[in-house]
């Protein structure tokens, strides 16, 4: 499995989730990195995406492999950050442990098809969790959008840190990524 290849060719992602990143996410940083997300989506056959449809999330990817290739190394990590904050996310649960849990279902309200990948957390210790990707997104971005979540929902004294842990990694060639969270 290659990071911007999804699962399969029925996968969807919901146009409010391109919309929102596109023109919220994106905008924080520059406006520029805004066009950038619009015209590679154009070229991907996805012109003015309506926050009512569905489009595929292979346009979806070849959009983030652009804006990786195009911007500094940081964005992706960044944008991830913002997820939260910008897609369709569950309610309730207020731990760091529900939050991450959580992860994996704001990510299936916003992709639909047969296997469009997964989020699946578990608590290793006290103030202490692991977090494996199973999904077509880059490293950095899921890093990012863990940290977001961890932070979010942990306490205010603490510091949250995660690391990318495991013998498999999708950057070479894995089916998934590993990451060891603590707060």
């Amino acid at each position: 499995m290659a990071v911007y290849e999804a699962f399969d060719s029925d996968i969807e992602v919901h146009g409010q989730t391109i919309r929102t990143v596109v023109d919220d996410a994106l905008t924080r940083f520059s406006r520029e990195y805004r066009q950038l997300a619009l015209d590679a989506l154009a070229e991907n056959g996805v012109d003015h995406p309506s926050p009512d449809e569905w489009y595929p999330q292979q346009a979806w990817l070849n959009t983030f492999e652009k804006i990786a290739e195009e911007t500094e190394p940081h964005i992706l990590d960044r944008l991830g950050e913002q997820i939260p904050d910008v897609v369709e996310w569950p309610t309730g649960g207020s731990s760091v442990e529900d939050g991450l849990a959580a992860i994996d279902e704001a990510y299936q309200l916003n992709h639909r098809g047969s296997s469009s990948g997964a989020y699946r957390f578990e608590r290793v210790d006290d103030r202490v969790g692991r977090v494996t990707c199973k999904n077509p997104y880059p490293c950095p971005f899921d890093r990012g959008l863990i940290r977001a979540v961890a932070r979010h929902n942990a306490p205010v004294e603490s510091f949250v840190f995660v690391e990318e842990r495991g013998e498999v990694c999708r950057r070479n060639g894995g089916d998934e990524c590993t990451y060891t969270v603590s707060w």
